[in-house]
């Protein structure tokens, strides 16, 4: 067994076992597993490391399968999808998860530029890359009758999924729980003018005072007018009479 060998099984074991869990650990994050325990800044830092690691545990993969000389591949075979003649489907879906993987990982170090909305969206085609690299490494890797290898690819599966309901259900809880906009219509029968609003208006402590007097001065008023309509039509009356 040569040691080229040995490196293209261990790297690309050790690329999926990384993939996964950043797969993982980017959806115990947006879960809300860890709560508020841990700072958000310290467990995106984790995803960014493990994601870089597991494109780099590829390209090492890559690496060791051109320099290997019991199939021969070429670089091209290896970076452009479904050039390979040995196993050209399986080889196309590593090929594709190993591109889609650079794309999630180093946006990253745009994330300022493109948006979180578009940031958002990249990141959902790590699901795909991990698809990807598990039928990749079910169906082109020879370590898949392996017991623990079998273990981690059926562990990985379950626990994505698992995660992924998390998700989806309290992003639902946390949409049906979100206040919504309440608004004050008029009511089109009785529509809301500046007197009806001024009526409805409650009085201020200060106001009452002031209300108070204004209503005795309108009643003296009143009272002044009428004396005064009273006394002109008595002298009205003396001049008729004289």
């Amino acid at each position: 067994m040569s040691l080229t060998w040995i490196l293209i099984r261990g790297s690309g074991i050790a690329a999926f076992a990384l993939l996964s869990g950043s797969v993982v650990w980017g959806l115990m994050i947006s879960s809300k597993v860890f709560g508020r325990a841990v700072k958000a800044k310290g467990l995106q830092w984790i995803h960014e490391s493990i994601g870089l690691a597991a494109v780099l545990a590829t390209v090492v993969h890559l690496v060791a399968l051109v320099a290997d000389e019991y199939i021969e591949f070429t670089w091209s075979q290896v970076l452009v999808p479904g050039l390979s003649t040995w196993e050209p489907l399986p080889v196309a879906l590593g090929v594709v998860s190993f591109w889609t993987m650079v794309v999630v990982a180093f946006s990253f170090y745009v994330k300022k530029w493109i948006g979180q909305k578009t940031w958002r969206t990249i990141h959902f085609l790590s699901y795909g890359a991990l698809l990807g690299a598990l039928i990749h490494g079910i169906t082109a890797g020879t370590d898949s009758s392996n017991p623990f290898v079998a273990g981690m690819y059926a562990g990985v599966f379950v626990v994505v999924v698992l995660l992924t309901v998390i998700r989806f259900v309290a992003e639902l809880g946390t949409a049906s729980t979100r206040p919504g906009s309440t608004r004050t219509v008029p009511s089109p029968v009785e529509p809301v003018t500046g007197e009806t609003e001024q009526a409805r208006r409650p009085s201020r402590p200060g106001e009452i005072g002031s209300e108070r007097t204004r209503a005795m001065l309108e009643r003296a008023a009143a009272r002044r007018a009428g004396e005064s309509r009273d006394a002109g039509r008595d002298r009205v009356e003396a001049t008729a009479e004289g």
